[in-house]
């Protein structure tokens, strides 16, 4: 698109007035060029407002407006508007004469709005360019010298001095070319016949038709025409009138006529017979719009008019006989249309500061409206108003421009938003109007602290887990609304066993994931607590606190452990007994621990022998192995057993012991590394040991579980479990105690056989 020099593009007259509108208003006008480069500085408003720059700056002013781009933009360092987008003028004001953009300037500090009216110039950027490239003419040889024929017209998008102003006729013998300007409706171009026309020696003429429009320089566009010499009757077609001039209201219904035209033709038979067509010139089809009866050449209405959209129509008409070879006249027919009240005025809303605190002033501005409507005269005068009873009022700026502003107390509390219905109504007979509901929401105070559902929560993890797997979800609600109610999360300083939490597990600040930074082991930490604390992103923000207790879960991961004599890994153990023990006498006892607890922990143990072999039996919770029967001359001299010592837990682990056991003639020969029965003389052994151990982790254990149980009743306000009922131990004759809480009744045994202190669980109902 050519582009002239900066300094020859833009000329910029600058008509400034002021008019005083509530004192808060008045309007600038200026000139540009369109297609001028982004940067084109259009004028200096700050001069123009007499606002020195620092003010201009301090005042944030803006340039708003209600079209889908942003044309223009200012600097508030300098004061000058300038060409923020591309302007394209024939893309902006289509068919019209003068191209005004409006837009607004406004001021904060206090709030002033200026109207600017910047007068699109358009420059010669469209050259002619005609809707086909070839036009078809058909001549009858016998035309007279000076019959005219319309010539399609070209279109140019620019307007004024820039539009199609002349058309030129490439050169020939037979033709010249008529160029009649049609004022406010164009140029149009005849083609003339000067010299007779003999098909015989030239049936087909061909010429170039140019368009030439009056811009500096000029633009062109070319048409090819082809002209086919055919026979026809020696009399032209003659309207009443060449040209027709009528009125028709816009809101006038399909089918309503128009105007009858009439034409003569002076010759007989079909080629006195005349049918009447439109003409189709340039962009603009006619017939999309009218109906025209080819017969009786009565013009109605067809497709609805529209005032607004094109105010007038200059149409052609042609009046063809039906000779052999058929002639025609044209006939000018401009039709006036009548602006009635058929548009509602259109409500735009220019800017909308929402939302809006709930402390905010009387006359703050919550937006800036403009209010249009395209009919003309008092059909578009609009007055806008708004409904109801609302804590909100229109405040007028100068004419069809508006601002919305508090006009009673706020109370988010009460109302956090309004739907705000402003109505306006144009001064037709009868009026028309519409409606705009603009939501305005209430901000909110950062008043309300983070909630927890619990004071107290609760979380149990597998021993065993893998790290970095989340273990629980911290959730926190907040009534407050957007920022305020955002809530991160933090881990509070605190440490279990000199270990810091942080080492422990994290949370994420966001989503309030706590996630394990280690696998825990049940055996070497049961139970940890920390506090989580949420806070929101107020200002200033507000937080809450919460505990958190996290109870390890047993799995079983540990094998049970055979206890000395009989541990040595691999080794075979051997037993003696004599031929005549009786039934149940005692061989071995197999003692083993198991580092998990509970069920995972309780042991039982089960014998493996020689099929065919039911000599010895063991006890399934005690270890002891014993004969089941006295010894008969068939039994082996020595049998060798396995012992199964096994768990309760899923799945179950296990170990192995083996036993070789003699049978020996008398008990004199009864001699074993691995085998010392004790007697009255003997010291202080092992087994006394392991059994004294026993003895007092269970005093031990019981003695912990009588303080905790009156630390708790006597504590059970200002405990963390104090929702929770304190539980009842009671201990048996057989070693064994009782558990009970509220809902739950548990036998808890102890063995001092296991030499460990640990508790196997069992419900009530469960026996061994």
């Amino acid at each position: 698109m050519y582009i002239r020099r900066e300094s020859e593009l833009i000329w910029i007259h600058v008509v400034t007035f002021f008019c005083l509108c509530d004192w808060t208003a008045s309007q600038l006008s200026y000139s540009i060029s369109e297609e001028v480069n982004k940067g084109t500085v259009v004028g200096n408003i700050a001069k123009d407002l007499n606002v020195n720059l620092q003010e201009l700056e301090a005042r944030d002013l803006r340039i708003v407006s209600s079209y889908s781009k942003k044309y223009f933009d200012v600097n508030l360092r300098t004061g000058n508007i300038f060409v923020d987008e591309r302007i394209d003028r024939e893309e902006l004001c289509p068919n019209v004469e003068k191209c005004l953009l409006k837009i607004q300037a406004v001021l904060n500090n206090p709030m002033t709005a200026h109207r600017v009216e910047i007068n699109v110039l358009d420059v010669n950027d469209n050259p002619p360019a005609f809707i086909e490239n070839t036009y078809y003419l058909n001549i009858s040889e016998s035309s007279l010298t000076g019959e005219r024929y319309l010539l399609p017209i070209a279109v140019d998008a620019d307007i004024g001095g820039n539009s199609v102003k002349t058309y030129k006729l490439s050169q020939n013998e037979h033709f010249s070319l008529d160029v009649q300007s049609g004022g406010e409706h164009g140029v149009s171009a005849e083609l003339v016949l000067q010299k007779a026309l003999d098909r015989e020696k030239q049936s087909v003429i061909k010429l170039v038709l140019t368009a030439v429009d009056g811009g500096r320089p000029p633009r062109s566009g070319s048409i090819q025409l082809i002209v086919n010499v055919i026979d026809a009757n020696d009399n032209i077609p003659t309207f009443s009138k060449s040209l027709y001039k009528v009125r028709v209201k816009e809101n006038a219904s399909p089918g309503s006529l128009v105007i009858k035209l009439n034409a003569t033709d002076a010759d007989e038979g079909m080629n006195s017979k005349i049918l009447y067509s439109l003409i189709k010139r340039g962009n603009v089809d006619p017939s999309n719009i009218f109906d025209l009866n080819s017969e009786t050449g009565e013009i109605t209405v067809k497709e609805t008019l529209d005032y607004e959209e094109t105010p007038a129509y200059e149409v052609r008409v042609q009046a063809m006989d039906q000779g052999t070879s058929p002639r025609s006249a044209l006939a000018k027919l401009l039709i006036e249309i009548i602006d009635v009240n058929d548009n509602v005025p259109v409500i735009s809303v220019t800017s909308l500061m929402t939302p809006v605190k709930e402390d905010a002033e009387l006359g703050t501005i919550v937006a800036f409206l403009t209010v249009s409507d395209t009919d003309g005269g008092n059909n578009g005068v609009v007055n806008c108003k708004v409904e109801g009873s609302v804590p909100f009022k229109l405040k007028s700026n100068y004419k069809n421009d508006y601002s919305l502003v508090v006009d009673g107390p706020l109370d988010r509390e009460n109302t956090s938003l309004y739907n705000v219905t402003i109505t306006a109504a144009d001064e037709g007979i009868p009026p028309l109007s519409s409606t705009r509901v603009i939501t305005v929401h209430v901000s909110d105070v950062n008043d309300n602290a983070p909630r927890f559902m619990e004071p107290v929560i609760k979380i149990y993890v597998k021993e065993n887990s893998p790290t970095g797997s989340i273990i629980y979800t911290i959730n926190a609600s907040d009534p407050d609304l957007d920022s305020n109610a955002k809530l991160t999360y933090r881990l509070l300083d605190n440490s279990q066993k000199n270990i810091p939490i942080s080492s422990i597990v994290n949370i994420n600040s966001e989503t309030g994931d706590i996630i394990s930074l280690q696998a825990f082991n049940f055996e070497e930490l049961k139970t940890f607590q920390f506090k989580v604390q949420a806070t929101d992103s107020g200002v200033p923000p507000l937080s809450s606190n919460v505990t958190v207790n996290v109870f390890i879960l047993d799995e079983n991961d540990n094998s049970p452990t055979v206890l000395s004599p009989y541990s040595e890994h691999g080794s075979v153990n051997s037993e003696s007994i004599p031929y005549s023990a009786e039934a149940g006498y005692f061989v071995a006892k197999i003692r083993a621990v198991d580092a998990d607890s509970g069920y995972n922990a309780l042991l039982s143990y089960h014998l493996s022998e020689p099929k065919g072999n039911n000599l010895f039996r063991i006890g399934t919770s005690t270890g002891e192995i014993r004969t089941k029967r006295r010894m008969s001359d068939n039994d082996l001299k020595t049998h060798p057993l396995v012992v199964l010592v096994s768990d309760n837990g899923e799945p179950s682990l296990s170990a192995t012991v083996s036993i070789d056991v003699v049978v020996v003639e008398s008990t004199a020969d009864i001699q074993t590394q691995f085998r010392h029965v004790p007697t009255k003389d003997d010291g202080f052994s092992d087994l006394n040991l392991y059994l004294l151990i026993g003895i007092v982790s269970v005093s031990v254990i019981f003695l912990l579980s009588l303080i905790t149980l009156i630390a708790v009743k006597c504590h059970r306000t200002d405990s963390s479990f104090s929702r929770y009922s304190a539980p009842m131990i009671t201990t048996h004759p057989d070693g064994s105690w009782s558990y009970s809480n509220a809902t739950q009744q548990y036998d808890v045994c102890f063995s001092s056989d296991t030499l460990k202190s640990d508790v196997v669980v069992f419900p009530h109902s469960f026996r061994l």
